[in-house]
């Protein structure tokens, strides 16, 4: 594990596109019972180089009811981006995750964690790529439709303050949803 970390550490694949710079923000034990397999790094997380150290990070917590001390113990939570490093902004957020880590690393990483029990696939980009044709035509749907993907997978929407219309429009995500993934995440915290 030590190896494939210091190797996903040390990749530049993608430097070129990365206009902010290599910083790949991960965070694996063999151990890990909980992927989060999310989108990329925000530039917040960028500099600090701690995974989900932003609001959208307290929102899953909350949503998890976890505490940051077990949120950011490896032997428990996987973090697993689509994109290890920040993409840079678009015209209406950051750009999506770059499209060369999760085919590099994922099948690598995922092999090295054999005790995963649970993972949380949070926005389109991991719901598209670990679904694939199972998922359903909108995230909302995919989303509302959690349990076909249970006891594996999870789909979440994105955590993200940008998200408060999607979460306004649909109230049931937190009212019968939520519980359900908190009940789940306490079996291994």
């Amino acid at each position: 594990m030590k190896k494939l970390l210091a190797e996903i550490k040390k990749c530049t694949t993608c430097k070129a596109h990365l206009t902010h710079g290599v910083n790949p923000v991960v965070s694996i034990h063999k151990k890990s019972r909980i992927a989060i397999v999310g989108q990329a790094p925000g530039i917040k997380v960028h500099r600090s180089g701690i995974p989900w150290d932003d609001k959208s990070g307290e929102r899953l917590r909350q949503w998890m009811n976890v505490a940051p001390l077990d949120f950011y113990n490896p032997e428990v939570f996987a973090i697993v981006p689509m994109g290890f490093c920040y993409p840079g902004k678009g015209k209406s957020g950051d750009l999506p995750p770059r499209p060369e880590c999760a085919p590099l690393w994922h099948d690598r990483i995922f092999d090295a964690m054999p005790q995963i029990e649970l993972i949380l696939l949070i926005g389109t980009y991991a719901q598209k790529y670990y679904l694939a044709e199972k998922r359903k035509k909108t995230l909302t749907d995919t989303v509302r439709n959690f349990d076909n993907y249970l006891p594996r997978c999870m789909p979440l929407p994105h955590p993200s303050p940008r998200n408060n219309i999607w979460l306004k429009k649909n109230p049931w995500f937190e009212l019968d949803l939520v519980p359900i993934l908190q009940s789940l995440v306490a079996k291994y915290v």
